[in-house]
């Protein structure tokens, strides 16, 4: 993920009580790259008490209190809000995390001014349904469900600074992938209009158009060459090559008796 990405997701903890816990969201946020922690609650949250938060002193410092979801996500444009689903009735989409960090990687590589924010509820209760409803979204990180018969009447679930750090992982993990180290530029219509006519003038001489017609007809060939992809630096290349082919490869005695019947 990039920099200014990174910059534009926040991490909302609603109602988090355990000082222990905001340390460690706080330190796998410094550890992953991001800054913006924001905390509602409506008493004040001690952070000098948190603890477990080692070498993350810079993401407490910076923590912003709001004493409302509706504050905190204000300047945000998608909040996906954090669910262990269990009982719960949605009234939401519900993506698994591998989904969502898709939706995540496109809003922040698609508007350069967007800004996404993560909320995590109550370390007992989650989110409740007023909290859900400033989300688009939610998101599930998928358990284990092979062991539920272990704990009857007890919906699986992460503790709070695990949660936050599986899920901060993966959308960088994810926007990692989606966004190309170099972004070539397509070759242009002309660029590849003039492949074609080469690709036929060689298919000609090869004598490939009398015996493959439907192969050879035009269309077919600019589909083939479109599918190629070719970027603005390719597309001559592979013109110059067979250009070359033009000039070495012999007019086989097909093609040469194309030619007298075009005659005729």
């Amino acid at each position: 993920m990039q920099p200014n990405q990174q910059d534009r997701l926040v991490v909302i903890l609603v109602r988090a009580r355990n000082p222990a816990n905001i340390g460690a969201v706080a330190r796998a946020m410094h550890d992953l790259g991001y800054a913006h922690l924001r905390i509602v609650n409506e008493f004040h949250v001690p952070f000098e008490a948190a603890k477990s938060a080692v070498d993350a002193s810079s993401v407490l410092e910076a923590a912003r209190e709001y004493a409302t979801v509706a504050e905190a996500t204000a300047d945000c444009t998608f909040v996906y809000g954090t669910t262990a689903v269990g009982e719960r009735v949605l009234q939401h989409p519900l993506h698994i995390l591998p989904e969502a960090t898709g939706r995540i990687a496109d809003v922040l590589s698609g508007d350069p001014a967007g800004r996404v924010a993560l909320l995590f509820g109550s370390e007992k209760t989650g989110l409740t349904n007023d909290e859900l409803s400033h989300c688009h979204a939610l998101l599930t990180i998928p358990m284990n469900t092979r062991t539920a018969h272990l704990h009857p009447g007890r919906h699986l679930s992460m503790n709070l600074g695990q949660a936050v750090a599986v899920c901060l992982y993966a959308i960088a993990q994810q926007a990692a992938v989606d966004t190309p180290a170099v972004v070539e530029t397509k070759a242009s219509a002309a660029d590849n209009d003039r492949l074609l006519g080469m690709l036929r003038e060689v298919l000609d001489r090869a004598g490939y158009t009398r015996r493959n017609p439907a192969n050879a007809r035009e269309a077919n060939l600019r589909r083939l060459i479109l599918r190629m992809g070719l970027s603005v630096t390719d597309a001559p290349v592979w013109t110059g090559m067979l250009r070359q082919l033009m000039r070495v490869l012999p007019r086989t005695s097909d093609a040469g008796e194309d030619s007298s019947n075009e005659m005729d």
